[in-house]
């Protein structure tokens, strides 16, 4: 009995640990960015989208070492179908913002590219069966092409956001300006920013830690699949931050926040954190890294769907629609619904 309390106790703790620490780690990441004076959807889409996405880094990965595959990529694609149904969906809901095409359409359509390069990434390999939790099981595993097809995407993003950034900066006033902006901000502030960056970084990591091991744990003494788990409560746990930034933007009225955090940590949980935990799935001798066959034709296709559902008609009329939200919502419920029954 106290083992069973102290294993849902810490997994609580996991989950508070990542909860204010990320939210110390993008306020404080915020506000650095802030003091470079880059607009908002370009600070949501990179130094923001970074922050929230540590989280999903760490326990994939610390999954990955661990053995616990269904784990790994559960919680990256669950994380992202999370992020753009539940958290997304809420966000244009509460503001239906406008959006600039220009700046707008790179992102969304590298978002739309990663879950169907994963896709594809899997499916033209050969299935294995591998054992896991005692049971034997159909995989994929993440093909060298679509490990490669992912890795292109990142780069494209990043060096689309650093167009963005070099191009905020020449937007900036003049170097007067600059500089007695600097001069006003006072120096114990930056230091506090600092110190709440490294703190929140911590805990971040701390929890994730927390978060694996005993929510693993928690699904095998429920026999819990550990697919379940990890692309619902893992996966929400970890999309905490987003959510954070996304009901403080509402809140706010930043929409454009909230919708550039999301694309961007959307494209880094696909397309860096699957081929990060491939590479280390090789370098532990297991190959590369195992996709169960239920993830790809269920978790994934529905990531894609959503992520079509927020992008498509956005492109195309330069605005989220309040049924846009809707449908986004609705879909993630039947979605959850359908995998615990």
């Amino acid at each position: 009995m106290k083992e069973t309390i102290l294993m849902y106790g810490l997994f609580i703790v996991g989950l508070i640990l990542i909860i204010k620490g990320g939210d110390w780690f993008v306020d404080s990441a915020r506000r650095i960015a802030q003091l470079l004076g880059m607009p908002e959807f370009v600070i949501g889409a990179t130094i923001v989208s970074l922050a929230t996405t540590l989280p999903e880094i760490i326990v994939s990965i610390t999954a990955t070492a661990r053995g616990n595959v269904d784990m790994a990529a559960g919680n990256a694609i669950g994380s992202v179908t999370a992020n753009t149904a539940l958290i997304m969906g809420l966000c244009i809901v509460c503001i239906p913002t406008a959006v600039e095409r220009k700046k707008f359409t790179p992102k969304a359509l590298m978002l739309l590219a990663a879950p169907a390069a994963l896709i594809l990434g899997c499916i033209f390999t050969e299935r294995r069966n591998l054992v896991f939790e005692g049971e034997s099981n159909n995989y994929y595993s993440l093909s060298v092409i679509g490990i490669a097809a992912l890795a292109i995407i990142f780069i494209i993003f990043f060096i689309e956001n650093f167009i963005s950034i070099k191009n905020s900066s020449q937007r900036l006033p003049n170097h007067e300006e600059s500089a007695d902006d600097e001069e006003s901000e006072p120096q114990d502030g930056i230091l506090k920013s600092i110190v709440f960056f490294i703190a929140g970084a911590a805990g971040i990591v701390l929890g994730a830690q927390l978060l694996v091991k005993y929510g693993t744990q928690i699904a095998e003494s429920l026999n819990i699949p550990q697919r379940i788990i990890s692309v619902i409560a893992i996966a929400i746990g970890t999309s905490l931050p987003e959510l954070v930034t996304t009901v403080t933007a509402i809140r706010k009225k930043a929409g454009s926040l909230s919708i550039g955090n999301i694309l961007g940590a959307n494209i880094i949980d696909l397309t860096l954190i699957l081929p990060i935990c491939s590479i280390v799935s090789a370098g532990k001798g297991m190959g590369s890294l195992a996709v169960s066959v239920a993830s790809v034709y269920t978790d994934m296709i529905v990531c894609l769907a959503a992520a079509a559902i927020a992008i498509i008609p956005t492109i195309i009329t330069k605005r989220f629609r309040r049924w846009q939200g809707v449908a986004l919502l609705l879909g993630y419920a039947g979605y959850v619904i359908s995998i615990v029954i």
